[in-house]
C-alpha cells in the first residue's frame, strides 16, 4: 500500500511500465545473461558485469517501450532497447576495464552500434581486432543480429535512421574519448567539440555538449517514432530539438552531478567537474531543465515526455547520494521547478527505494 505521501491516482503508463514491461525485461536480460556463458573470460565476465551492474538503467531506459504509436510494436521494442543497452553496456566495461588506452581498439568495439542500427546486409566486421580478448562465444553479434532483426520490423524506421545513425556517431565518440588516458581525454573531447559543435551550439560549454552526446535518450525516442509508417519530418525535427541537446543533456548531468564523489575517487571523467562552482552547476541544471520542459511542450505525445523528464528528476534526486547538505538547495530547486509530476515521482521514487526496489 503506498504511503499517505504518494497517494494518488496511479499513472497507467506507470502501472504498465511495473506489470508489463519490466517483466519482460527480465526475461530479455535473463536470455542474454544465458548467452554469455559461451564466451570465454575475460569477456564472459565482462559480458554478466554489463548486465548485473547497469540492470536498473536499461529497465529504466526501457520506459521508451510505452512511447509507440501502435500497442503491437511494444514487445519489439522492449527487446530492441535491452538488446542496444546490453552492447552499450558490455563496450563500455570491455574500454574501462581492459587494462589499455587505446582508441583504434575502441573504434572497433563501437562498431557494432551502427551496426546493430542500419538495415540490410550485414557487414561482417572484426570488432576484437585490436582488442586483446577475442573470444566472446558469438555474443556481440548475437546481440548486433537481435537488434538489426527489431528495426526492420518498425515501419517507420526507413524515416528515421539517418538520424538515429547520426546520433549513434556522436554517442560512440563521446564513449571513446571518455575512456582515453586521463591525461589524454579532455583535450581530445575538447577538440572533438571545436571540431563538431562549437560554430553552431555557441551557448553550450564543450563538457555540456559531450554529455548530452553521452545520452541514448533521443535515440529511444526516435525508435517510438518509427512505430509508425506516418511520421512526418517536422515531428521528427521538432523532437530532435527537444532532446538534444536539452533533455539528453539534462540526463546525463544529473546523473554526473550524482556520481560526482565516486568519479573523482575513481579517477573516472565526470562532466559536472568542469563547473568552477556548485552555483554554476545549479544554475546550468536549471537552464537544462526550463529548456527541455519548454521544448517538449511543443511536440505531439507531450505529457509522455514531460513524464520522462519529471522522471529523470526523480530518480536522480531521490538517490542518497544526492540528499547531502550542499545538494539539497540545488535539488529542491530543480523539483519545483519540474512540477508537480516531478514532485510526485520523487516521492515515489523514495519510498520505492526505501522498499528496495530501486537501487
Amino acid at each position: 500500500m503506498l504511503p499517505k505521501s504518494v497517494k494518488t491516482a496511479p499513472d497507467r503508463s506507470l502501472i504498465r511500465f511495473f506489470t508489463v514491461v519490466l517483466p519482460q525485461v527480465s526475461r530479455e536480460l535473463s536470455r542474454w545473461q544465458q548467452h554469455a556463458i559461451h564466451a570465454e573470460w575475460p569477456l564472459s565476465q565482462q559480458a554478466w558485469a554489463g548486465i548485473s551492474r547497469r540492470r536498473f538503467r536499461i529497465q529504466k531506459g526501457c520506459f521508451y517501450a510505452l512511447y509507440n504509436f501502435n500497442p503491437h510494436y511494444e514487445k519489439k521494442l522492449v527487446a530492441l532497447l535491452v538488446a542496444l543497452q546490453t552492447i552499450g553496456g558490455y563496450l563500455g566495461n570491455l574500454c574501462e576495464c581492459g587494462g589499455a588506452y587505446s582508441e583504434a581498439a575502441f573504434r572497433y568495439l563501437y562498431l557494432a552500434i551502427p551496426a546493430a542500427l542500419t538495415r540490410g546486409p550485414m557487414r561482417e566486421q572484426d570488432y576484437y581486432r585490436f582488442y586483446p580478448a577475442k573470444c566472446d562465444g558469438g555474443y556481440l553479434k548475437a546481440l548486433v543480429r537481435e537488434c538489426r532483426t527489431c528495426v526492420a520490423a518498425l515501419p517507420g524506421y526507413p524515416e528515421v535512421e539517418r538520424e538515429i545513425l547520426k546520433f549513434v556517431s556522436l554517442y560512440s565518440d563521446l564513449q571513446i574519448y571518455s575512456r582515453l588516458h586521463p591525461g589524454a581525454r579532455s583535450s581530445r573531447l575538447k577538440r572533438w567539440f571545436r571540431e563538431k559543435a562549437a560554430p553552431v551550439t555557441p551557448s553550450l560549454h564543450w563538457w555540456e555538449y559531450a554529455a548530452a552526446c553521452a545520452s541514448p535518450l533521443a535515440l529511444f525516442a526516435l525508435f517510438g517514432l518509427a512505430t509508425s509508417p506516418q511520421s512526418g519530418g517536422q515531428e521528427r525535427r521538432e523532437l530532435v530539438k527537444a532532446y538534444f541537446p536539452w533533455v539528453c543533456g539534462l540526463h546525463i548531468l544529473l546523473e554526473n552531478w550524482v556520481e560526482l564523489e565516486a568519479d573523482i575517487r575513481g579517477d573516472a571523467f565526470n562532466f559536472v567537474a568542469c563547473y568552477r562552482s556548485p552555483a554554476m552547476v545549479g544554475e546550468r541544471l536549471s537552464l537544462f531543465l526550463r529548456k527541455a520542459l519548454q521544448k517538449i511542450s511543443t511536440l505531439p505525445h507531450a505529457s509522455f515526455h514531460r513524464s520522462v523528464v519529471q522522471g529523470l528528476l526523480a530518480l536522480y534526486l531521490s538517490d542518497f547520494r544526492a540528499e547531502r547538505r550542499d545538494y539539497q538547495k540545488i535539488a529542491s530547486e530543480l523539483l519545483w521547478d519540474g512540477g508537480r509530476g516531478a514532485q510526485y515521482s520523487y516521492r515515489l521514487c523514495r519510498w520505492l527505494r526505501r522498499l528496495g526496489v530501486l537501487d
